[in-house]
């Protein structure tokens, strides 16, 4: 376990770590009211498919708290209104519209007109949901670091560590669990523009956890790869179609395509939550597109001329013919992935 946590649920707020800050301070943001949670997921205060779930979960049972009425019909109007704006703060990370519908579901299964006995039956929902995120992804650390040896060259991007979940991890849980196995090897790390998540966040974590690493920026991965002789290659995912089709933040493609040509095994770690088993393919997942800002802007000063068009896509979409496997809490599901997806999910 890390020595900070991600998310945590208080009867009057949401306190989250807030990442657009890290590395250079660690500040909590308490979010009260359910416009300030979903700005935080907007403005990636918090961030990563699975601490979305988290979130969107404990929003629904904050905005549950927040209202007053004692009218039935009034309260579950009040939600209704929480669960659009909640809905509407990122359209990618499938996580979130999981955690949604399962509190839906709870409120839905709740036929009690007793207000209170609503409240507590949401916030054991949301506290259920965080609680089964930390379970889930220790399970996938467990099965993951089977893919590790001694002395490997690991490559990550972005961040899929204890920031993007309720506090373990996926892609960087799996190395978390195979260090903790007495394993030693050595990290690669994206910087992953342009917010620069690995080399704020990932970098980080890996210091925090004793693993030892080295930050590269996103083009030299090829030469990385070539020169360094990389292993594995091992990042998370905020969509994953049932045909394996997987969204991740944008440069998980190219590095797809990389590990492809050089030979290294390029796999994905994440839960079963993230499986949209509603999509065919990745043809029909959303993609984010965010602010010029974040491209013509590094960490607040301009570095691109007044009036540049940007072109700024938060994900891209790696076919399943790139990946090796995905972990998830089932263990390491392996090509075909149609087949063997659909079995886990029965």
């Amino acid at each position: 376990m890390m020595r900070f946590k991600t998310i945590e649920w208080r009867r009057d707020c949401v306190r989250i770590l807030d990442q657009r800050r890290l590395p250079r301070e660690v500040r909590y943001v308490e979010c009260r009211s359910v416009s300030s949670l979903a700005s935080a997921i907007r403005t990636l205060a918090i961030r990563g498919a699975p601490a979305l779930g988290v979130a969107a979960a404990m929003g629904i049972a904050l905005a549950a708290q927040r209202i007053r009425s004692r009218n039935p019909d009034l309260f579950r109007a009040g939600l209704r209104e929480a669960f659009r704006e909640i809905g509407q703060a990122r359209p990618t990370a499938v996580n979130l519209f999981w955690a949604l519908e399962r509190m839906e579901r709870r409120l839905a299964e709740s036929r009690s007109s007793n207000i209170e006995e609503l409240k507590d039956r949401l916030e054991a929902e949301a506290l259920k949901i965080f609680k089964e995120d930390l379970e889930i992804n220790r399970k996938i650390g467990k099965y993951g670091r089977s893919l590790i040896r001694n002395g490997d060259r690991i490559l990550t991007h972005c961040n899929a560590g204890a920031l993007a979940t309720a506090g373990y991890g996926t892609a960087l849980g799996v190395l978390r669990a195979a260090w903790l196995q007495g394993k030693r090897f050595h990290v690669y790390v994206d910087e992953t523009r342009p917010l620069l998540q690995g080399a704020r966040l990932t970098a980080w974590e890996l210091t925090q956890a004793g693993i030892p690493s080295t930050l590269i920026t996103d083009n030299m991965a090829a030469w990385v790869m070539k020169k360094k002789e990389i292993d594995l290659v091992l990042v998370g995912a905020d969509r994953i179609a049932r045909n394996g089709d997987t969204a991740n933040k944008v440069g998980t493609y190219g590095l797809a395509i990389l590990s492809k040509w050089h030979g290294v095994p390029f796999y994905v770690a994440a839960p079963t939550s993230t499986i949209d088993f509603r999509l065919a393919n990745g043809l029909r997942i959303p993609i984010e597109e965010r602010a010029s800002a974040e491209v013509t802007c590094v960490q607040g000063r301009c570095i691109a001329p007044d009036g540049t068009q940007v072109f700024n896509p938060a994900f891209d979409v790696t076919p399943q013919s790139f990946i090796k496997g995905i972990v998830t809490e089932k263990g390491i599901i392996r090509k075909p992935f149609l087949r063997n997806l659909k079995r886990i999910k029965a």
